[in-house]
C-alpha cells in the first residue's frame, strides 16, 4: 500500500527513511538566537535549502495534547487528550491523562507501522510512552527516562543502554532528550527504520533563556545530532508541542494569580474546582504552575457572571465557557470544566499558596500553556515540490508536519 488514510488526511508511505522530533519547549527564539550568532551549521543548511516557517501549536500549549495532535494529525476535539492532566468525568478523579484509554483517535505511526512500515518511537519521558505507541505493530517504542527496563515484549527492544552506550540520565537533566536522539541515531545507523518519531523533554528551556550558555550549549548538541541523521539521507522535520516564556516579576519572583484562592474570595469556598493540566510527575520545573486552566463550578453558580469577573482581572487574556473555548480551540467538551482561563505572557495560574512549592523553583519560573507559547518552529531540511507548495495553508499547524514531511518533500517523491 503506498498511502494510509488517518483522520481523515492521507499520508504517503515513506518513501525514504523519514525522522520528525517535537523539540519540548523549543521556542523559535532559541533558533533565531543560535543562527544569528552562527552556532548552528546544520539548521543554517536546513534553512537555506528546505522549509523553515512557524505553526501554531495546540492550545493548550502543553506537552501531551499537542504530542498527540503531532502524531494523529488532528487536533484534541479529534483524539481527546486536552492536557497532561485532568478530571475524568467518568470517577470524578483528577488524572493523569496518558493512558490509551483516553485516545479517540488512530496515529500516523500505528497506522504505518500496520501498512509494514518499520517505525521506531522514542521519548524523553514515560508519561508520554503509551499514548505514542498505542496500537503500534512490530515497532519500537521506549523512553530514555526508563530505557534500563525495556523489554522485547513490551517496547520491541531490549538492552537500550547498551545500544546508546549511556547509563539512563536523570529526569531533570539535558542528558534525557540527548539520549533520545543518541539512541534514534544508532537505531538508525543499524537498523534504517522508515520512519522515526523522537520526543524530547523541555528541561533545558524551562531553565534557560535563549542565549545563555546554558541553552547554547543544549542546541549546539541538538543541531549535531540533526546535521548527523541528515548526512545519512533522512528526510528531517522539526516542530515543537509549545514555545516558553518568563513568568516573573520585575523582581524575579514568579508572577501567579492562584485562581481557587480567588474564587473563594469572591464565590465562598467549595463553589469552585480548579484544574490545572499543566500537573505531570515532574514539578520540579514548573511547580505545576501554567498559563492555562479549566474552572468546575457548582450548578447554581452564574458561569456568565464569573467569567465577566474574571476577564476584568489583570494578568488574564482569555477566559470563554467550555462552549466558546471548544469552539475557539478545537477541544473535547466533556473534559473541560465550566470555564476556561488563560493568562498573560509573564503570567501563570494556580490553585492556592500552599499547593505550590515555590522553593523549587531556583532562579525564577519559565513556563508554558497559554496563546503567548502557541508559535513553534516548523523545520525541513529539503524543499517541497510546487504543486505541494502552492496548496499549503497560510497559518501551518505542528500537527502538519508528517503530512509535509510524506507528502510535500520533493526529493522523497
Amino acid at each position: 500500500m503506498s498511502t494510509v488514510a488517518v483522520n481523515g488526511r492521507t499520508y504517503n508511505f515513506p518513501r525514504r527513511p523519514t525522522v520528525v522530533v517535537c523539540i519540548d519547549g523549543g521556542d523559535p527564539d532559541y533558533f533565531d538566537d543560535g543562527l544569528r550568532r552562527g552556532m548552528l551549521p546544520a539548521l543554517q543548511r536546513f534553512q537555506e535549502r528546505g522549509v523553515w516557517a512557524t505553526a501554531q501549536a495546540v492550545v493548550p500549549t502543553f506537552t501531551n495534547p499537542n504530542n498527540v495532535s503531532i502524531v494523529t494529525g488532528v487536533p484534541p476535539a479529534v483524539h481527546g487528550i486536552c492536557g497532561n492532566y485532568f478530571l475524568d468525568p467518568d470517577t470524578g478523579q483528577e488524572v493523569m491523562m496518558n493512558e490509551p484509554r483516553f485516545l479517540r483517535a488512530e496515529s500516523i505511526l500505528a497506522a504505518l507501522s500496520q501498512q509494514g512500515a518499520r517505525v521506531v518511537v522514542s521519548t524523553a519521558k514515560d508519561k508520554l510512552r503509551r499514548l505514542l505507541g498505542h496500537e503500534l505493530r512490530q515497532g519500537i517504542c521506549f523512553s530514555a527516562e526508563k530505557a534500563h527496563e525495556a523489554t522485547l515484549a513490551e517496547h520491541g527492544i531490549r538492552e537500550v543502554n547498551a545500544l546508546v552506550g549511556w547509563d539512563t540520565p536523570e529526569v531533570y537533566s539535558s542528558q534525557l532528550s540527548e539520549f533520545v536522539l543518541e539512541a534514534g541515531l544508532r537505531l538508525y545507523e543499524q537498523q534504517q527504520p522508515d520512519l522515526m518519531y523522537l520526543s524530547l523533554t523541555d528541561y533545558i528551556q524551562h531553565k534557560h533563556a535563549p542565549g545563555t550558555p546554558g541553552a547554547d550549549q543544549f542546541y549546539q548538541h541538538l543541531d549535531r545530532y540533526f546535521g548527523a541523521f541528515d548526512e545519512m539521507g533522512a528526510v528531517v522535520g522539526l516542530t515543537a508541542d509549545h514555545g516558553m516564556n518568563d513568568k516573573n516579576t520585575p523582581t524575579g519572583e514568579p508572577q501567579i494569580i492562584y485562581l481557587r484562592t480567588v474564587l473563594e474570595a469572591w464565590l465562598g469556598a467549595g463553589q469552585a474546582r480548579v484544574i490545572l493540566p499543566i500537573t505531570d510527575p515532574y514539578v520540579v520545573h514548573h511547580g505545576a504552575l501554567g498559563s492555562f486552566a479549566t474552572v468546575y463550578l457548582d450548578p447554581h453558580v452564574d458561569v456568565s457572571r464569573v467569567v465577566a469577573r474574571l476577564q476584568a482581572e489583570p494578568g488574564i487574556e482569555y477566559v470563554g465557557t467550555r462552549a466558546r473555548a471548544c469552539d475557539d480551540f478545537a477541544l473535547p467538551p466533556d473534559r473541560l470544566g465550566d470555564i476556561v482561563v488563560i493568562s498573560d505572557r509573564h503570567t501563570v495560574l494556580g490553585k492556592a499558596p500552599e499547593e505550590h512549592d515555590l522553593s523549587l523553583l531556583e532562579g525564577g519560573l519559565r513556563s508554558h500553556g497559554g496563546l503567548a507559547e502557541q508559535t513553534v518552529p516548523c523545520i525541513v531540511n529539503q524543499p517541497l515540490h510546487a504543486a505541494y507548495r502552492q496548496q499549503l495553508p497560510p497559518t501551518l499547524r505542528n500537527f502538519d508536519v508528517f503530512d509535509i514531511v510524506l507528502n510535500g518533500v520533493e526529493s522523497a517523491h
